[in-house]
């Protein structure tokens, strides 16, 4: 039937949200060292951009720190400066082999600014899911217009929907506390 698969459509496109807002995440600076720190940040090689894990590989020995080890020890500057032009704030260290990158404690300041800035893309994500429900109620409208569905198929569809956006806003507010005591060292 053409609702359940305005319905599908509608989940799949809000669980796609949550996805990359979690991606989105994942690049902020906590106080904790992670690899995917470095997704944001690209490498010039041979003329092109490309995301450091193309080029080396990176891991956390420990919280406080990052080590990259280039593939390619002719890349050991490009990515230093790569990480330097970043606005991660980080100072790479290069010894020849390979680089450490110390990640040191936030600021008091910097942590509230982090926390408006989760709050803000968490905002964002929010609007995307209920842009996600007005283009379904819309889709279902129409339906009922062109006496594909009946008043009553399209109030269930369209209560199913907001079931749908409440469950996937939820879901934002708590990976976007989870980000917050994460900040914050709670």
């Amino acid at each position: 039937m053409a609702i359940d698969s305005v319905l599908n459509n509608t989940k799949e496109k809000m669980q796609q949200t949550l996805e990359a807002l979690k991606k989105d995440y994942s690049t902020m600076r906590t106080s904790r060292a992670t690899p995917s720190l470095l997704n944001r940040v690209t490498v010039n090689q041979y003329g092109s951009e490309v995301p450091i894990q193309h080029v080396a590989s990176v891991s956390a020995p420990d919280p406080k720190s990052l080590v990259i080890q280039p593939w390619d020890k002719n890349m050991l500057s490009e990515i230093e400066k790569a990480i330097q032009k970043s606005d991660l704030g980080l100072n790479p260290q290069n010894d020849g082999n390979l680089i450490r990158l110390p990640i040191p404690p936030l600021t008091e300041e910097r942590r509230n600014d982090l926390v408006k800035n989760v709050k803000k893309k968490a905002e964002d994500y929010k609007v995307s899911i209920r842009n996600t429900r007005r283009d379904a109620n819309d889709e279902f409208k129409a339906m009922e217009k062109k006496s594909e569905i009946s008043k009553d198929e399209l109030k269930r569809a369209s209560d199913q929907v907001q079931k749908l956006t409440d469950e996937h806003v939820e879901a934002i507010q708590q990976i976007c506390d989870a980000k917050e005591n994460e900040i914050l060292g709670k």
